[in-house]
Parts: C-alpha cells; structure tokens; sequence
C-alpha cells in the first residue's frame, strides 16, 4: 500500500511529529510505501519529493506587514500547499492519505486536491482543532468549551488567541470560512481519535463526522525499563506552556522532600526559572530540552512521572513514555490522562489546578517505593498488552481498508 503521512513538522517537535514519524516507520517495516509531506525546515531530514514540501511558515516570528498579511492568507487558503501537494500527487499517486495536524502553516486547502483526484483520505485528531480555533479548549487559564455548537465568535469576542484582537479575529473567520461556508473537512473519510475523551468531547462540541477511537503505541523494544529509582527524585517532561499546569506543581512542591527535575522547553520557560528564583525553591531543577538516551536516563533515575495538565490533555506520549521505562505517573483527572492513570494501578491522579491534592498524592507515593515499583510494573505490562506496535498496526490497516473499500 502507498500511504502519504502528512503533518506541519515532519521532524520530531512536539507529540504530533512524533506520532507521524513513529507511524510512518511503523507501516515502512511491514512493507508499506510510505511518504512524507510537510513543511520545509532546517531540522528535517533528508526526504524523497522534499521539492514539493511547503516553505516554512514561523508564525511567531513573521516580519513586516506583506509578509504578515501573506501567512494570514495562507492560513486561510494555501495555495502554494494546495500546488506542491498536487504536483506530488501526480508523480507518486498514494493509495490513502494520512494526515496529521496541518492547520494554519499548510491548511485545509489541500483537502480539495484529494478529493478532485478521489483519493481515501484519514486524519489522527491531537487537539481540538476542529471544534475550537486555538486547538486547546483552554483559555483565561481553564478549559473552555463556549464555542460549543459552532459559536466561533466567541474566539473573538474573549481574545483566546494570545490575547490578540487581531489573531482572533483571523482565527474566528478561519473557522467559519473552513467549517460553515466551505465545508472542507467533510472531505475526510473518517477521523481517528487518540483517546475516548478526544472523540467524546468534540462530539459534544458539535463534531458530525465519523470519529474512531484508536490509542497512541509505542516501539516497546526501544524502552527498557527500570522499576527501582537510583535517586529520590520525579520528573516532568514536556513543553512548558502554560496549560501544562507547571504553576501548580511548583506550588505543591514547596516543602516536599524530593527533587522535582523538569525537562523540556517552552514559552514559559523564563518564568518558571524566575520563580524558582526569587522564591528560593531548592528542590526544582530545569534541565533544558532532551531527546533520547539523555532523556530516557533520566527517567530511569527517577521515581515515577507527573502530569499536572489543566487542559483536556489527549492521549500523552510523555506519560506513555514513562510507563514503558516502568514508571508510574501522579496525572490531573482531567481529558485523556485517567485512561492511561488508573488510581492504585498504574499510579495515581488528582484534581486538576489542586496544589494541596497534588501534593499530597506525591507525598503518598514517596512513602512507598515498594507500591512505587509495583505500579511500575503494572504500567509496563499495560503498554505491552494495549499500547503495543502490532495492536496499532492491525487497528490502523483495517481503518485504511474500510476507507479504501468504501471509496
């Protein structure tokens, strides 16, 4: 089978590009044709067809207002992407598209050239994207569902997007342009939905299309794992962003003794450090961004893993991760965590924003490094049977099957 992957960044940023990469490697190794579209980027790596990958859009950082205006216009209607892909399609016909996040830097526009050349096409949902226009379901620091039922103004009317006038407004008028005149995701055969809160809620939120619930896996004999600690320390590892909940850990870590190690980078990077600073917190450490046997290390070392989101977290590589190196994880009840943080089993949750509650539950499990490397375990033996490579596999053919069938 040809399958294109596609995804914004196609090197690994972020839970989306990892998801992508894994995938493609995964279809590869059983014999598939597997090819890559995206973004055009530094970070890349060498790919076949990359001629046709889309220029690179910074949206942090656009200069003047021509250009501006010109990632305005793209975000809203590609035509640059809607050629390239084209062009591609032309040379290398798939028999299924694969596509990941790529919103704004690519856009939707691309939809249209799968369905003029009748191509199958899937789409694994890592956000809310299609029912809210800042992808999060987050804002004024808490979840927020007042666009529920199509009522995207609300994005403009509340300023979610960066608290900018102007962003929210392009955002507000991307979401009605794509979704209430143009109808261009209904292009896409059937959406994939890492986790059952994910595809629950955005049906709620108003979400018509076919939505299957298929769980994020791991390459398992990448991960070995460690149920002892070799200090007595716990780890965070993610971007650092404000939905993250990393205030609140930080609170709860005042007085608890156990080094806390956070790991990753982010916006929020700078006032974090400050406040760890200025308030003399000496049982928190940042080490930066880390990726692979520096990272895993890490992990291994440490007791178990914490999640403190307080936003509708999807299906969490970082949590995954953790409980493949045979750690357990303290993880917000909130979103998709509680379906890989079963209390008492794999580890243990609390309430969401809670300083008093987080503590506690990591002062609870610091008293038992025995239950500690019991849940260890149990997590481990929990991605083995449900998050393995061969599950993902077989799920993921039948869906291409399906939709190949039917079309």
């Amino acid at each position: 089978m040809k399958i294109f992957l596609i995804n914004k960044f196609i090197f690994p940023k972020g839970g989306d590009a990892i998801c992508t990469l894994s995938t493609g490697k995964l279809l590869s190794n059983r014999g598939h044709k597997v090819t890559f579209w995206g973004m055009n980027h530094s970070s890349n790596p060498e790919y076949p067809y990359q001629q046709y990958f889309v220029n690179y859009n910074d949206f942090n950082n656009p200069r003047g207002i021509r250009k501006k205006f010109q990632m305005a216009s793209n975000m809203l209607y590609s035509f640059e992407a809607k050629r390239k892909i084209e062009q591609l399609i032309k040379i290398d016909r798939p028999d299924i598209i694969h596509l990941h996040n790529f919103a704004h830097q690519i856009s939707p526009s691309i939809l249209d050239v799968f369905k003029k050349h009748k191509i199958p096409t899937v789409m694994t949902m890592h956000d809310y994207k299609l029912v809210c226009p800042v992808y999060t379901l987050y804002s004024d620091n808490k979840p927020c569902e007042r666009c529920k039922g199509g009522k995207y103004y609300q994005c403009s009317i509340n300023r979610c997007t960066k608290n900018s006038r102007i962003k929210s407004l392009l955002n507000t008028i991307e979401m009605y342009l794509h979704h209430k005149l143009l109808h261009i995701y209904d292009s896409i055969d059937v959406y994939i939905s890492p986790s059952r809160f994910l595809k629950s809620k955005v049906e709620e939120m108003g979400f018509k299309r076919k939505v299957v619930y298929i769980p994020n896996f791991i390459n398992l004999d990448a991960y070995i794992p460690q149920y002892s600690s070799e200090e007595k320390s716990i780890v965070y590892f993610g971007r650092l962003s404000q939905e993250k909940g990393l205030f609140t850990l930080i609170e709860a870590m005042k007085g608890v003794d156990v080094k806390l190690r956070i790991i990753g980078d982010g916006p929020l990077k700078e006032a974090l450090e400050g406040k760890v600073r200025d308030e003399k917190i000496k049982n928190v450490e940042f080490l930066g961004y880390l990726a692979g046997d520096e990272l895993k290390n890490n992990v291994k070392k440490a007791m178990f893993v914490i999640l403190p989101s307080e936003w509708y977290e999807n299906n969490p590589l970082s949590i995954i991760e953790g409980f493949a190196l045979g750690k357990p994880a303290i993880g917000a009840r909130i979103g998709g965590i509680p379906e890989l943080v079963k209390d008492n089993e794999t580890g243990l949750t609390f309430e969401a924003g809670n300083i008093n509650d987080l503590r506690q539950k990591i002062e609870n499990l610091m008293k038992d490094p025995d239950r500690v490397g019991q849940m260890g375990k149990n997590a481990r033996k929990f991605v083995e049977q449900e998050l393995n490579e061969e599950k993902h596999y077989q799920s993921l053919i039948e869906i291409y099957q399906h939709v190949i069938r039917d079309h």
